[in-house]
């Protein structure tokens, strides 16, 4: 888990590019209250290098044996809980009949780096408490019998590949800084990262030795803007544009305002000065702000350079006003306002929809033409709610259906083996016979018989299969566009409850499987907003296919459960008695224990019901496309499970 091996380490200063990333890793070790930086990336962008080579630069650490180098702690994707917070000292309670606590992961970092490798991959709730521990510079642990406090100051680093699946927003935004890497195209640095890289695998040590003196000049650097910091003058003039500039962004809270002065702080006290500058806002502001703009799941992140310019250019504005006087600065709001918790934020609206088009634009085509144009553009009026899948499953980590796992929170103790050891079970149990075995004094007297394992239960992700009727017939601008809306919404509660997610298309002669199951839900969005629409309808092969690729993933990831989700009016043409066809296959997706759901998107005053039938076929639940609210669709699905368990 640490690195604190005698063989050195790739030096920090012999890192070629990535000239953002390491600086945003230095104003951390400067001011670890920053909050940590999470790197964005592809992989091969020496981004666990960087890391690993700014823990040789920060102070020593004072301990009771003496000062020790500061500590780089890897925390594993599969990390429990209490290897992270850390448990009771199971020896010193056997041994001496002792209550102790042993540290865990968080308490060996303390003064370190802590360095999470695809922190998007990891439970959402450890995610949350290495952000409390990395924000608050202290860790609380009350369980198992234990009330334990200990000191957790250290820098947060979380790597990740956005193309396995992006943070939640509210997650994104409790890191203090993000960075983007991406590998260089020009050929002569291409050059000299592979020069180095060979030259320092051939002799680590004289590599090393090379940029010694440049590592040494970095580490007392870092330390004197440690000790500058608490001088640095932040003046109100500087604290309005940076005030100004989170508002012109529109960020959610007031998280990234604290951030933002935090880091122009820093990068103020690294670069020798003695008070904030506009030059130290700017620089913060590219490292604090572009991944606070997500407002919405599936917005791109970045930061426009001309966007910051104009916003820069009206913070300058903002900040040489006079400010308005504080009615009662010492009155309940005049120390300021606490940190906001980081709780999540609502949900945003998925933006305006398209005016209607001309009659021309509205009517349907032909059937069996294909026009070769795209949707239109989502309807904003859909806010769905958690769409479960009955029983209690054994699948991938998530925040839907309720699951068996390893790493949940622990619910009770039990007899079954292999649940990993529930401690306090344990010695409860125990606890009953120590009389009857002689005990009278020193450590307790264990049988195998006592022994308890721990029943935890958390969520899970599933597999959602979209099935999206895009024939002929909901080919209407204003139809189509509330088809498109309603599967956004149903694609963003997938992407906050960690689901893996594919999408089939149904028009003309067959049915197309435009995403095969991909746990990066925003690229369902792009493909969705790209859909082309027309022809015939054919149902039938729509679940055809959508049952292949339940049945292919179950192979693949056996404990992940699936649900299909069909949005259609349910008028399946082509072919001989097409109705006929998309019901049996319907019912082959029942036959295969497959929860699903129907949304009925037919229209108009005369309405045949034919998508009821289906959900009937299906055995799932049915919901009519405008009563998909949040109430509505949490009534239906919860009908529809139960209907299904039955």
């Amino acid at each position: 888990m640490t690195q604190t091996g005698p063989e050195p380490g790739f030096p920090f200063s012999a890192i070629v590019g990535q000239d953002q990333l390491r600086l945003a890793l230095t104003l951390c070790a400067v001011h670890p209250g920053i909050g940590g930086v999470l790197v964005r990336g592809e992989k091969g962008t020496a981004k666990s290098t960087v890391v690993r080579g700014l823990a040789a630069l920060l102070p020593p650490v004072s301990g009771d044996d003496g000062a020790r180098p500061a500590r780089l702690v890897e925390l594993p994707v599969g990390a429990t809980e209490d290897r992270v917070v850390g448990s009771l000292d199971l020896e010193k309670v056997l041994r001496d009949g002792e209550r102790a606590f042993q540290p865990g992961l968080l308490a060996a970092a303390h003064e370190g780096v802590l360095y999470v490798d695809e922190v998007n991959l990891l439970h959402d709730h450890l995610v949350d408490v290495l952000l409390d521990a990395a924000a608050m510079g202290r860790v609380h642990i009350e369980r198992d019998g234990v009330s334990h406090s200990h000191p957790a100051r250290f820098v947060l680093v979380g790597t990740m590949n956005p193309e396995e699946g992006e943070l939640r927003p509210q997650l994104l935004d409790r890191f203090g800084l993000a960075v983007d890497v991406a590998a260089s195209r020009e050929v002569d640095t291409r050059m000299q990262v592979v020069r180095r890289r060979l030259d320092f695998e051939s002799d680590p040590a004289a590599f090393a030795a090379r940029y010694a003196d440049q590592d040494l000049a970095l580490a007392q650097r870092i330390a004197a803007a440690r000790r500058a910091l608490a001088g640095i003058e932040l003046s109100d003039t500087e604290l309005r544009r940076i005030a100004a500039l989170c508002a012109s962004f529109d960020v959610d809270g007031m998280r990234a305002d604290l951030v933002l002065a935090r880091t122009a702080t820093a990068h103020a006290a690294w670069r020798g000065a003695t008070a904030v500058t506009e030059e130290d806002v700017r620089v913060a502001a590219e490292l604090t702000l572009p991944h606070r703009r997500r407002r919405d799941p599936f917005d791109e992140p970045g930061l426009d350079p001309q966007q910051l310019d104009d916003a820069m250019r009206d913070a300058a504005e903002q900040a040489e006003r006079d400010p308005e006087p504080d009615p009662d600065p010492d009155g309940p709001d005049g120390g300021g306002a606490p940190e906001p918790d980081g709780g999540d934020a609502g949900e945003p609206s998925a933006g305006p929809a398209d005016p209607e088009g001309s009659p021309e634009e509205r009517e349907a085509p032909a059937p069996g033409r294909a026009p070769d144009r795209p949707a239109a553009a989502p309807s904003a009026q859909f806010k769905t709610r958690l769409l479960t899948i009955p029983g209690v499953g054994e699948g991938a980590p998530g925040r839907r259906s309720r699951s068996r796992s390893q790493q949940g929170r622990v619910v009770r103790s039990t007899v079954e083996p292999g649940r990993g050891l529930h401690l306090v079970g344990t010695l409860f149990a125990a606890a009953e016979h120590q009389v009857a075995r002689g005990r009278t004094e020193g450590p307790m007297v264990l049988a195998p018989t006592d022994i308890r394992g721990a029943l935890r239960e958390g969520r899970e992700g599933n597999l959602v299969v979209f099935v999206v009727d895009a024939s002929g017939s909901m080919a209407a601008r204003d139809r189509l566009s509330a088809v498109t809306g309603a599967v956004i919404s149903l694609l963003r509660d997938a992407y906050q409850r960690r689901d893996k997610v594919a999408v089939i298309t149904v028009r003309g002669t067959a049915a197309e499987l435009v995403l095969p199951p991909t746990s990066s839900v925003d690229v369902a969005v792009r493909r969705l907003r790209s859909l082309r629409t027309g022809g015939r309808t054919p149902l039938a092969q729509g679940f055809l296919e959508a049952r292949r690729v339940v049945l292919r993933e179950k192979v693949r990831d056996p404990q992940r459960r699936a649900m299909v989700v069909a949005l259609t009016d349910g008028r399946a043409t082509g072919g001989t008695d097409p109705v006929h066809r998309a019901r049996v296959a319907a019912g082959l997706l029942a036959d295969a224990s497959v929860a699903s759901v129907v949304v009925d998107c037919e229209s108009g005053m005369v309405r045949l019901g034919l998508a009821r039938e289906l959900a009937s076929a299906m055995r799932g639940a049915y919901v009519r496309i405008d009563e998909l609210s949040a109430e509505r669709v949490a009534g239906v699905v919860r009908a529809g499970a139960a209907a299904f368990a039955a």
